[in-house]
């Protein structure tokens, strides 16, 4: 890509990539302690249960939000390009141009793989973050620091790259999709499967999990600090003088 299509082309779709885990992630991970108490009535003590429920619904739930925006980073980034022509000129014209082309749905297109494409992540890359970490810290092996959560964001984004790949493969191939050429995700997946054989589900496994890797060590670490210092001014804040 950096070679025919210039080093830019490796961050095509970065706008609306922006735009999409802003919205999601606003979701899915800032409403996870928070639904996880709900399902839990309160109690400290969270079960593998609760986890994975509160996991599904913010994760569903984000998708509700902000699927447009998941579609169009996912075709920005695929546009073909024919004769230097591209697809869609920015982001503000692509939302313009699906919406025109396929009507409003069009800009929906793919919710049902996506839920369920973010509802598998949030509850791998959560549930199993929230797992290994709390494994090290009983084991002591660890401290509740940044190596600690450095480790456990790490072994979140492997889990969550075997356990997502083969719907986000469908997902991806789905929403970038000519229109009519699947009547729906399912057809997708076992057209996939017929010509292509169950490799094809993990296609792109290598910078698949090179992405949620490194998305899951700088989101959680991230996470964790700016939670601290949040929680530090909060208490600061409430301390008498």
């Amino acid at each position: 890509m950096a070679r025919t299509e210039g080093p830019r082309s490796l961050y095509n779709g970065l706008v609306a990539g922006l735009q999409r885990q802003m919205s999601f992630a606003s979701v899915r991970i800032g409403l996870y302690d928070s639904v996880k108490q709900f399902y839990t009535k309160g109690s400290e003590h969270a079960g593998i249960g609760s986890r994975l429920l509160a996991g599904s619904t913010t994760g569903a739930l984000a998708v509700a939000v902000a699927q447009p925006t998941d579609v169009v980073k996912v075709r920005f980034q695929a546009q073909a390009r024919a004769g230097g022509g591209q697809r869609y000129q920015s982001t503000v014209d692509a939302y313009k141009t699906i919406a025109r082309e396929e009507g409003f749905r069009g800009l929906w297109k793919g919710t049902s793989p996506n839920i369920a494409r973010n509802a598998i992540v949030n509850c791998a890359e959560l549930v199993t973050y929230d797992l290994i970490k709390d494994a090290l810290l009983k084991a002591n092996l660890m401290t509740d620091d940044l190596p600690c959560h450095f480790t456990s964001a790490f072994g979140a984004g492997f889990c969550t790259t075997i356990i997502a790949s083969p719907v986000d493969v469908v997902k991806t191939r789905y929403m970038n999709s000519a229109l009519g050429q699947y009547s729906s995700a399912g057809q997708c997946a076992l057209t996939m499967l017929q010509k292509e054989g169950p490799r094809a589900f993990y296609k792109g496994f290598m910078p698949s999990f090179l992405r949620l890797g490194s998305w899951n060590v700088v989101m959680f670490v991230t996470y964790e600090q700016l939670k601290r210092a949040l929680m530090a001014a909060c208490t600061s804040r409430e301390a008498p003088f």
